[in-house]
């Protein structure tokens, strides 16, 4: 018996040992394994949210070094009386409202500050349409209906295989994947659990073998369609995206702050959801979106991919959220509505018409709640007509 003990022991500690030398080779997976479990926890989701870059694999987009481009302040709006118990119920953390290109409300909260790089989540996606317009006006992509795998070979085979550039873009690939963020083991958290331990995007996307539907029958919010629009891009010019970003939209948008991206274990940037930027610097974007693309006398974004981009061609349901090349079309919008969103609350809300862009970072834990979506956009509809 005695004999049998001391074996145990020497088992348990034999184990312990190797567990702590394992725990300590791996140490930078684990703990971006566990920041990926503790990310969105009631006490931390503020913090964490313009913190990405101290818990995952990232990359600086270089702002440049020329002279950051001028945002003006306009007269004070009055926001609506219902702005304030909105902010509160949908955790919001910064608002910023720009009319015909001045700040004319700028608040934060939450301990949140202008310096904060508050992550994008899905923005980053509208981000990623603006810069393949201009690699389609440059050339380097020959035609939206081109298949992915003319552009990202390693796709053969596999789920993406038939499903062309547009079907990517207009999130209609056909790709069955999961995107319930509540399912521990649903395909987009098994996605964040490869970008924690720093595996390959790339073959998680090329591991995909399944569909429900022929590609451009159906839409359906697909995540990472966005990821292959990314690997076209990539495809076409044999560049990465971050360089891409920095030399053709963040340089010339003169920003206050260098943006980052969240990035897998060998540099590819989690074009999706992974880009990081301050409010004031979402507007900029945004700005330069709802003047057509043009920006302190230049043309960045050509104006005929961001009218097609913003138009809801997606084959969705009537009557619900329109869908066109990385951009929301909201229920009952006018010409020149449209929007960028993510989870938790990101938006950036254009209203042409009117010139005015609104650019909101949260924190909701709630905003997957039936009515959240609807009644954010109803707020920002309140505050257009706040700004005549």
């Amino acid at each position: 018996m005695r004999i049998v003990l001391k074996w145990i022991v020497r088992v348990i500690v034999a184990l312990t040992i190797a567990a702590i030398l394992v725990a300590f080779w791996k140490r930078e997976e684990v703990t971006r394994l566990l920041a990926v479990n503790s990310l969105f926890d009631e006490d931390r989701i503020v913090s964490n949210f313009s913190n990405m870059d101290g818990a995952f694999l990232h990359r600086e987009i270089s702002k440049g070094d020329g002279p950051t481009s001028p945002l003006p302040d306009g007269a004070a709006m009055k926001m609506p009386a219902s702005y304030e118990p909105w902010v509160i119920d949908r955790t919001v953390t910064s608002v910023l409202v720009l009319k015909d290109g001045q700040i004319v409300h700028e608040a934060y909260y939450q301990g949140t500050t202008t310096d904060d790089l508050r992550i994008s989540w899905s923005v980053a996606k509208s981000y990623l349409s603006a810069l393949f317009g201009i690699l389609v006006e440059e050339g380097a992509i020959t035609s939206l209906d081109d298949p992915v795998t003319d552009y990202a070979p390693m796709l053969k085979g596999g789920a993406y295989d038939g499903a062309t550039i547009c079907n990517v873009l207009q999130m209609t690939s056909g790709v069955t994947f999961d995107e319930d963020y509540l399912d521990y083991d649903s395909d987009i958290n098994r996605m964040g659990r490869v970008l924690a331990l720093g595996g390959k995007m790339d073959d998680f996307a090329a591991g995909l073998t399944e569909t429900f539907v022929q590609p451009g029958d159906t839409w359906q919010y697909t995540s990472i369609d966005t990821h292959i629009v990314g690997m076209v891009a990539r495809g076409a010019t044999g560049r990465d995206i971050p360089d891409l970003m920095a030399e053709k939209l963040i340089v010339p948008l003169g920003l206050e702050h260098s943006p980052l991206y969240l990035t897998d274990g060998v540099g590819v940037a989690f074009v999706l959801g992974g880009l990081n930027i301050t409010t004031r610097d979402y507007a900029r974007f945004g700005q330069m979106i709802l003047q057509d693309g043009r920006w302190q006398g230049q043309q960045i974004v050509p104006a005929d991919w961001i009218a097609a981009s913003t138009q809801a061609s997606a084959p969705t349901e009537p009557g619900r959220i329109g869908y066109g090349y990385q951009w929301w079309i909201p229920v009952g919008a006018e010409d020149g509505q449209f929007m960028g969103r993510g989870i938790y609350g990101q938006y950036l809300y254009i209203d042409q018409q009117a010139g005015v862009v609104i650019v909101t970072t949260a924190a909701d834990r709630k905003f997957r709640e039936a009515g959240v979506n609807e009644a954010n956009i109803d707020m920002f509809r309140e505050i257009v007509a706040a700004t005549e």
